[in-house]
């Protein structure tokens, strides 16, 4: 049951204060920008080796972020013509640690008792959706993109484990970054209160994007025309 600090969702960012760096720890070409498209402030991840150039929450690996939620949601762009790799380190119910990995560096999926590796496939504006297939370099134009894992699914499928906290998290090169958020609710964008309260959308524990967590749309835009959601 999510602890009620953690309810409905919990802005990882915000709540841990990443600006401040105080519980969060960054290394090599890390920089807070302004984004005016986003409207707000956004971290650009950049460098040859991801290993040295890196955002990290909690600040120290023997510490524990605590997070019981379902989900993760993480938006982010991967630098176009570069190469990201993203760290989720979980605990299982028998408190076993598991890596959770993804990248457009990893050619195949890969799994062992404490790692899973899979691959990314960045979408373009031009062909849509990203999915999961044949990596490479992020192209020219690449997306924000929501990124939506469902942690207990994950375990369950691939190790046969039980779900109990995230850990810690690692962004790597090459990325920008707008958040960070765990919940119970599966939020979906371009969903409006409205329509979630009218349709079958809030028995199935599908909610709106909440304000602080979404991409900005322009009037008479959609939002699936401008960014990518992926679920996993």
């Amino acid at each position: 049951v999510l602890a009620a600090w953690q309810r409905p969702y919990l802005n990882i960012f915000k709540h841990f204060r990443v600006e401040e760096w105080k519980r969060s720890a960054k290394e090599g070409d890390v920089a807070a920008l302004t984004d005016t498209r986003l409207k707000g402030t956004i971290y650009r991840i950049r460098g040859s080796n991801p290993a040295s150039n890196y955002l990290q929450l909690p600040r120290a690996g023997t510490q524990s972020l605590r997070l019981t939620g379902r989900y993760l949601y993480l938006l982010f762009r991967p630098l176009p013509h570069k190469h990201f790799l993203v760290h989720l380190d979980v605990t299982t119910e028998e408190n076993q640690a598991v890596r959770i990995s993804f990248s457009n560096l990893f050619k195949e999926f890969k799994s062992t008792a404490t790692w899973l590796q899979f691959p990314f496939v960045c979408g373009a504006a031009s062909e849509g959706t990203a999915r999961w297939g044949a990596p490479g370099a992020a192209p020219a134009d690449v997306r924000w993109t929501c990124l939506v894992l469902d942690l207990p699914s994950i375990l369950a499928l691939y190790l046969s484990r039980r779900y109990s906290h995230l850990r810690g998290v690692k962004l790597c090169s090459n990325l920008l970054v707008k958040n960070l958020c765990t919940s119970d609710l599966l939020f979906e964008p371009g969903v409006t209160w409205a329509k979630a309260r009218l349709g079958e959308l809030s028995c199935r524990g599908v909610a709106p994007m909440p304000r602080e967590l979404a991409f900005p749309v322009p009037k008479g835009k959609k939002w699936h025309d401008l960014y990518d959601y992926i679920r996993y």
